[in-house]
């Protein structure tokens, strides 16, 4: 099972696709995520891999999903 602390950036990019969030920004080495009805985006480096984990836990909360919820998609993609 995988865990928060190694989840790559490419694995990260492709379960917020999945949750139906776009690109918005990309600059100085951070993209920020965002869908219709958020108020916050998602923002992580670009140049730090895998992500660190509280970045990923941070980015739950904004999104409103469990650890539990993230791990599951993650395994889906």
């Amino acid at each position: 099972m995988k865990k928060l602390s190694n989840v790559s950036i490419s694995e990260f990019r492709s379960v917020l696709s999945e949750l139906g969030l776009e690109m918005k920004r990309k600059k100085g080495g951070h993209e920020a995520w965002m869908k219709d009805g958020m108020t916050r985006p998602v923002v992580f480096q670009t140049h730090v891999d895998p992500i660190p984990e509280m970045v990923i836990k941070s980015n739950l909360r904004t999104l409103g999903i469990s650890k539990d919820e993230f791990l599951k998609l993650l395994e889906e993609v």
